[in-house]
């Protein structure tokens, strides 16, 4: 595919961080993460199998780690790089939340909007072996298949693992994010959350903002976290605005990360 330039309609946070390789790169990942629904991109336009065109850019330049999260076009959800494994560098500014930027209009085209009722659900068993119970997850982009394949990988762990991962807090709900007017994960069955018992959540620091003053906090086992990436989940815990209950299904950001 031709080389995007950083100019004009495209002088997007990605833009502003990274080459034209780069950019062209993220845009490659997120073609092959979902090609069931996306068929290619030109020099403006994102290119659904539908024939629709989401812009990759806004054309809003400088934007703030704020404006990157609250008004996501395509570029903004790469202009964080993800790291994974262990081995990842402590969020220490809001310009450290690798992931959590989405462009609503295409994971609305990736999972429909479920406030119309087009989120086609699965029904899975989380850990049945450990009787962790049902789950409702999206059907669409082989979301199902590839956390069932994290709960066999789970099951298959030490012991002392188990009372981090049952019961969950969930998965599908058609909700918001709390405190936004953004569309959870959760929204598209695109996301779960374990148990919430050994989890932190930068709101329940005393943070009421995004602009707040965060300290960052967690218990959760790095092998769980691996576990999940492998099949294609982000984790929560990677944030400023941290979630480590939180894993969503983000393959293209997960193969973006991969690359050197």
């Amino acid at each position: 595919m031709k080389s995007l330039l950083c100019a004009g309609l495209l002088a997007s946070a990605l833009c502003g961080i990274a080459s034209a390789a780069r950019a062209d790169a993220a845009l490659d990942a997120l073609v092959s993460a979902y090609p069931e629904a996306i068929a290619g991109y030109d020099a403006k336009d994102l290119i659904l199998k539908n024939g629709n065109r989401i812009p990759l850019s806004n054309g809003i330049a400088n934007k703030t780690p704020e404006q990157r999260v609250d008004n996501a076009d395509i570029f903004d959800m790469f202009a964080m790089s993800y790291t994974l494994g262990a081995k990842y560098p402590i969020p220490a500014t809001p310009a450290d939340d690798p992931g959590r930027a989405r462009n609503q209009a295409l994971f609305d085209a990736l999972y429909g909007d479920c406030a119309k009722g087009q989120v086609k659900l699965k029904t899975i068993q989380w850990l049945p072996s450990l009787k962790g119970g049902s789950l409702k997850v999206a059907a669409a982009n082989g979301v199902a298949e590839h956390l069932e394949a994290v709960s066999r990988d789970l099951e298959a762990m030490p012991a002392k693992f188990q009372v981090y991962l049952k019961p969950s807090a969930g998965t599908y709900s058609c909700r918001a994010i709390a405190g936004t007017a953004r569309m959870s994960m959760h929204a598209y069955a695109a996301a779960i959350d374990i148990n919430v018992k050994f989890t932190d959540y930068w709101r329940w620091s005393g943070a009421k903002k995004e602009t707040d003053k965060v300290t960052y906090k967690n218990r959760i086992p790095m092998e769980i976290v691996e576990v999940f990436e492998k099949h294609g989940f982000i984790w929560g815990g990677k944030w400023y605005h941290y979630d480590t209950m939180h894993f969503e299904y983000r393959p293209e950001i997960i193969a973006l990360a991969k690359k050197p």
